[in-house]
């Protein structure tokens, strides 16, 4: 099904003299167990085999150390990062080797049953500085209180394949002080009128540090009294706080859906996360793309460290209107480009594909997500690929076809 190809040494070279070349290679993908996963929503969509029952929460397609695909190289599975290493230039183009030095993002599958912790991911000059001082630090990269895993800046699309409920970027403060006056919390009436003197950037970031920062008896009244008034209410907002309390219980983060957008994608529908920007996910199943990198600086919803001062240090602190949430495409006929204000990737869904040619410029991963398809390229190398399962292909392709009567997620750069 997946025959190889001998190509003339004249076009392609690695550090051997010769090496059998192909085109397409089927990986075999690493499935993230985390306990806020979905025992079945892979399984519904793909018929990915979950005979445990746990947790599914993510498949991770690409060439990061925590979660690493793996591929068929000369008869032998290697790692897909191994792979690439052999010749950057040619697995990611020159471009983007001398750009990022390795395949510049990371694509995944992601099952929400629970809610995933509020989150914010620094800039890049934010993650290099931050990352640089930690090494220096001597803070070991497994520690509970270690902000960055990496130099790199971690912006994301999502893309819904179920309805996806998130939290994206800040409410305006008009809201955020109707939310909070409503509730008329003894507890909270100093830093609510601080808001409602100052509001500014400077002003919503002192009330958001000054909220994550609750603790003991002040923060035990505040969270009685923001439940009390949540099951007093039948507002969607309240309603979901009721759900997350029993998620995490006693979290300062039940705060959160008062101060940021809730939003639920149909499916479909898609939402950029820029850097900066606090968001979680909710509940649901969609893909999601994003820069190569782990850095994660957490605002509640989490029993894990939250470092309050670098969270507000990498947070723009600006009004974000829902009305702005959704992101549309391009819509090239059976082609929907997703306009992307960064480099690291590009993201699009092609149906409806009959010996479609696709023109590669860097590495690609794609992913069939209704039915199968089948992959040819001029050579007469062909690959056919199962739903919910995915392929990667390195920029020395140059062009392929494809044929697929459903929906194809194309990850590339």
């Amino acid at each position: 099904m997946f025959p190889f190809m001998v190509i003339s040494m004249s076009d392609f070279s690695l550090a051997n003299d010769s090496f059998v070349q192909r085109f397409f290679y089927p990986m075999t993908n690493v499935i993230q167990n985390y306990a806020w996963g979905s025992p079945s929503s892979f399984s519904q969509l793909f018929g990915i085999d979950n005979q445990s029952g746990e947790p599914q929460a993510e498949i991770w397609m690409g060439a990061h150390p925590n979660g690493c695909s793996m591929v068929t190289d000369n008869g032998q599975q290697t790692t897909l990062s191994s792979l690439i290493s052999k010749n950057l230039n040619l697995f990611l183009s020159e471009k983007v080797a001398s750009r990022f030095g390795e395949l510049p993002y990371l694509f995944k599958v992601l099952a929400a049953e629970k809610a995933l912790s509020v989150q914010v991911h620094p800039n890049k000059q934010q993650a290099e500085s931050g990352y640089a001082l930690e090494e220096q630090q001597g803070i070991p990269m497994t520690a509970g209180n270690r902000n960055y895993k990496d130099a790199n800046h971690k912006p994301e699309l999502v893309y819904a394949l179920t309805d996806y409920t998130a939290m994206n970027g800040f409410r305006s403060i008009d809201e955020i002080l109707e939310h909070f006056h409503y509730l008329d919390i003894p507890e909270l009436h100093s830093m609510i009128n601080d808001l409602a003197g100052d509001q500014t950037p400077n002003g919503l970031a002192c009330f958001f540090a000054s909220l994550l920062s609750l603790e003991g008896e002040q923060k035990g009244m505040a969270l009685t009294m923001l439940l009390m008034k949540a099951k007093l209410s039948d507002t969607p907002v309240f309603q979901l706080i009721s759900e997350l309390e029993q998620q995490y219980p006693g979290d300062v983060g039940l705060f959160a859906p008062l101060l940021l957008n809730v939003i639920t994608l149909k499916p479909g529908q898609a939402m950029y996360l820029d850097a900066e920007t606090p968001h979680a996910y909710i509940k649901g199943t969609g893909l999601e793309i994003m820069a190569n990198s782990d850095n994660v600086l957490r605002a509640g919803l989490t029993p894990k460290y939250m470092d309050i001062n670098e969270l507000v240090s990498c947070t723009q602190f600006n009004e974000k209107p829902a009305d702005r949430l959704l992101l549309s495409p391009v819509e090239q006929g059976d082609v929907m480009e997703y306009q992307i204000p960064v480099e690291d990737f590009k993201f699009s869904i092609v149906q409806n594909s009959h010996k479609r040619e696709i023109t590669t410029e860097g590495a690609e991963i794609l992913l069939p997500l209704d039915e199968l398809m089948v992959l040819t390229h001029q050579c007469g190398e062909t690959c056919v690929i199962e739903k919910g399962q995915s392929v990667f292909i390195p920029a020395y392709a140059e062009s392929y076809k494809l044929d697929c009567v459903g929906r194809v997620a194309r990850a590339y750069s």
